[in-house]
């Protein structure tokens, strides 16, 4: 089961990503990993640096995937948001933190929603 679950998750970070370049957006790193937690996907939008949470469903039995970045995720996220910034001195600007929620579909493409400034 873990393996589906993973496959679905890197699917949807594959979907988000395109969906945020073909935005404008440029990211910058994906799966960034350090001892207390990862980063999906970290981008600039002009001159804003935006760390991105990527959520995918297949269903609705858990609830829209935004519902599962609760205030102790949204504490975490800012705090890996901080080591990163620290990682990265070159990279500067206004900070963001959007959603993008994936909605996989029984045929066709997923659904995205993107949330900016979502926390």
């Amino acid at each position: 089961m873990t393996g589906a679950k993973d496959a679905v998750g890197a699917y949807g970070e594959r979907v988000a990503a395109r969906t945020l370049t073909d935005a404008g957006m440029r990211v910058l790193d994906r799966n960034w990993r350090c001892l207390t937690g990862e980063l999906d996907i970290v981008a600039l939008d002009g001159d804003a640096v935006v760390f991105c949470e990527v959520k995918t469903r297949r269903g609705e039995a858990f609830g829209a995937p935004v519902e599962a970045v609760v205030p102790a995720k949204v504490r975490r996220l800012r705090a890996l948001a901080s080591l990163w910034l620290a990682e990265h001195p070159d990279t500067r600007g206004e900070v963001r933190f959007d959603v993008v929620s994936v909605w996989l579909q029984p045929a066709g493409p997923a659904a995205v929603e993107h949330l900016r400034a979502a926390f």
